[in-house]
């Protein structure tokens, strides 16, 4: 008698209910089913999804942006990244954002991975990309952005990720991906 060595521990939802709907999030409070059959309260957010770009201007510039980040009151660090509309695909989303907040177009693009960064408490997923072959056609940012395109060795942005002054997870792992793809290579 084999034992099955991945046990189902799937929560049924029995009920849900709305807390809050915004312009990005929808905050939702759901009570579940669990594997031994009690119930719990699951608070957890809903979220279009994103992308994130890794444009690199040559082999060893990659272009980060620092902005503000009202949440944490402070100036960040990142990779370009942005939602994803309803009904576009991410590439779509990618190539638009990477004008709106670059001013940049790439030649050639490559999806790398999916993320979920908060798997605890929202469905949220990024979509990886590289942009490489860029060409600039001046940025074109909605309204409300503000943000500083940086120019930054690939080799000085992650030295940035190891001292902790790039901290945004989105970023974090973008540059490690480029780490790790200029080893393979």
């Amino acid at each position: 008698m084999s034992e099955n060595p991945h046990p189902d521990f799937t929560e049924k939802p029995l009920t849900t209910r709305l807390v809050y709907e915004g312009q990005m999030l929808t905050v939702r409070e759901d009570t579940v089913l669990l594997p031994d059959g009690k119930t719990a309260r699951r608070e957890w957010i809903q979220h279009p999804g994103a992308v994130v770009m890794i444009p690199m201007l040559d082999a060893r510039t990659v272009l980060l942006e620092r902005q503000y980040r009202y949440p944490l009151q402070r100036h960040f660090y990142e990779l370009p990244a942005g939602k994803i509309e309803p009904g576009e695909e991410p590439l779509a989303t990618a190539k638009r954002e990477l004008i709106e907040e670059c001013g940049y177009t790439a030649a050639s693009w490559q999806h790398l991975t999916t993320l979920h960064p908060c798997i605890g408490y929202a469905d949220e997923r990024i979509e990886l990309f590289l942009a490489r072959d860029l060409t600039h056609v001046g940025h074109a940012h909605d309204d409300g952005e503000f943000l500083e395109v940086v120019p930054l060795a690939l080799g000085e942005a992650l030295e940035w990720v190891a001292s902790g002054r790039i901290t945004d997870v989105k970023a974090v792992i973008g540059l490690l991906w480029m780490e790790r793809l200029g080893r393979v290579r």
